[in-house]
């Protein structure tokens, strides 16, 4: 018996955001620094080699969804939940957040401020160490941040 809908995709969905948390913190800021420098440098382009995260990371999703598919129902919600997490990341940060696709609506409330907010003051560090606040969906108060 495959797990059901809410609670595969949605505790994945959950959990990835800890995955996401714990890569960007450990990886990204740590040995991948090499990839993700290119997300930090004021001087950005179209395209970035931190782009190169967003293939990496779906590759277990895609590797999951196709075994939901071929036997292993438990499975596909939980590559669903990785994909549905990097949907709602894409989103956030590439479009709301850095402003790499053009969106018409202004982000009001108190949650999407909070989270802009907490991730220019992320990128204020231009280097893999010193920065804070490593979560995408989640970030404590700002003025947490800036003690920090």
């Amino acid at each position: 018996r495959g797990a059901r809908f809410p609670g595969g995709l949605l505790g994945t969905l959950a959990a990835m955001e800890g995955v996401a948390f714990l890569m960007h913190r450990h990886l990204m800021h740590g040995p991948l620094w090499f990839l993700h420098e290119s997300h930090h440098r004021r001087d950005r382009g179209r395209f970035e080699w931190n782009d190169l995260f967003g293939v990496f990371f779906s590759l277990p999703s895609i590797a999951l969804i196709y075994a939901g598919t071929h036997g292993y129902p438990r499975a596909l919600w939980i590559g669903l939940g990785m994909a549905a997490y990097g949907a709602l990341y894409f989103l956030f940060h590439d479009v709301v957040v850095h402003r790499r696709l053009r969106w018409p609506i202004r982000p009001s409330s108190p949650y999407m401020r909070r989270i802009i907010q907490a991730h220019l003051i992320h990128h204020k560090t231009l280097t893999k160490h010193g920065a804070v606040s490593f979560g995408f969906l989640y970030a404590p108060p700002p003025s947490k941040l800036t003690r920090q």
